[in-house]
């Protein structure tokens, strides 16, 4: 793409905008602007021409608000509840501190755009300015209205480290990691760890690249507020009709949600076998003293399903050794005798949990430290003093409908 052949035909540089629609309402809520180039090959991507850092800044400015000033002027006509997702890279923005972008907004506000409609999705990829006048200014747009959104999570140039710092109002989140199932393990992890911080801070988060309608699910399911991509609506030189996917997305939402239910259903009916289980235990055996003997009992109620067994108090102190299941059978590992757990993430929760409801809970599902097997642990009180742990094999999850 040769870059002076674009600056010198300003007429055909024009923006697409690609729909982005809401979990709630089910209809478009707002566009991310995209930049195309009309040439003699048709209409191309302009997204090579502002990656490439070979073409100086001021070239790629003069292209990139070309195209900003061509999509607020078409979005002036728009709904005022419409919300424009404008893309910059954090080198560019700060190549006049940031005034040309805030002065350009500000002409259009005056013709009717409010600003807080806008969202500044930064990328800072490879960001060499000062990270503190950045942020600075990032503050200072937001005290305009302007909402601020962290792009590129979910693949390598992540900086999770930045969310917390800056306090984004909305975290986008792409979903191509998920063609590799190399990393798709990883990436559940990340993502959890992502939900759990945008409900702290506030944030909303949207998964870009949805291009199947498993990855659709996967967004809904993973708290995704907002969602985008080839399977909902490509990009288009023209506004999509709001409602256009409306009686679809209804419609494969509540399929999400019979499925979610059913699964629901399987965890608490295992929660339940397994309660009914160590109950019959716990009633033939008041008082349990002899904890390895007990363990050894367990372990035969519950092969097929356990792979590691174990008593705490309920200050997470191990009061057992742990019975581990190996390939030759069961073995005793009596170093654990004593540890501590109640640094565990939930551990003094669901103890509080099972001590007031009087009987066991199932746990999410997560990885094991020592196996970096995916399992589940039910707990269960004993008595007043003792509380059993079960660890459950990722073989025995995965022939249970709906606990994987």
């Amino acid at each position: 793409m040769d870059a002076l052949d674009i600056l010198t035909d300003l007429e055909n540089v024009f923006p697409y905008f690609q729909p982005i629609f809401s979990a709630d309402e089910h209809r478009v809520i707002g566009y991310e602007v995209l930049g195309r180039y009309r040439g003699s090959k048709g209409v191309v991507s302009l997204g090579p021409l502002f990656q490439d850092e070979t073409i100086p800044e001021e070239f790629r400015l003069e292209v990139d608000y070309e195209i900003l000033k061509k999509a607020l002027e078409k979005a002036i006509h728009l709904d005022q509840d419409i919300m424009l997702f404008i893309n910059r890279d954090a080198d560019l923005l700060m190549h006049s501190d940031g005034e040309q972008f805030l002065k350009t907004l500000h002409d259009y506000e005056k013709k009717g755009i409010s600003l807080d409609r806008i969202v500044l999705e930064i990328t800072e990829r490879n960001y060499k300015g000062d990270i503190g006048h950045l942020d600075h200014l990032l503050n200072y747009y937001r005290t305009y209205g302007i909402k601020l959104a962290i792009d590129k999570l979910g693949n390598e140039s992540s900086r999770l480290d930045r969310i917390g710092q800056l306090a984004p109002d909305i975290l986008k989140v792409d979903l191509i990691s998920m063609r590799s199932t190399a990393t798709a393990y990883n990436f559940n992890d990340i993502l959890y760890s992502l939900s759990m911080l945008a409900r702290k801070i506030g944030a909303s988060l949207l998964f870009e690249n949805i291009e199947m309608v498993h990855q659709l699910q996967y967004a809904w399911k993973n708290g995704g507020r907002f969602y985008q991509g080839y399977y909902l609506q490509k990009p288009a030189e023209q506004f999509t009709e709001r409602d256009i996917l409306k009686e679809k997305l209804r419609k494969e939402c509540h399929q999400f949600i019979v499925h979610e239910k059913k699964k629901l259903e399987s965890l608490y009916q295992v929660t339940l076998e397994f309660n009914e289980k160590v109950n019959e235990f716990v009633s033939k055996n008041r008082k349990i003293s002899d904890y390895e003997g007990s363990l050894e009992h367990l372990a035969r109620l519950l092969d097929g399903a356990a792979f590691r067994l174990y008593i705490c108090d309920e200050d997470g102190f191990q009061k057992s050794p742990n019975l581990f299941k190996k390939e030759e059978g069961w073995s005793l590992q009596k170093e654990y005798l004593q540890k501590n757990w109640s640094w565990r993430p939930y551990f003094l929760e669901n103890i509080m949990k099972m001590r007031i409801n009087k009987k066991g809970i199932l746990s999410d599902l997560y990885t094991d430290i020592e196996t970096g097997e995916t399992i589940r642990t039910f707990s269960f009180p004993l008595n007043a003093e003792d509380y059993l742990f079960v660890d459950l094999s990722y073989n025995y999850l995965y022939e249970q409908d709906g606990l994987l």
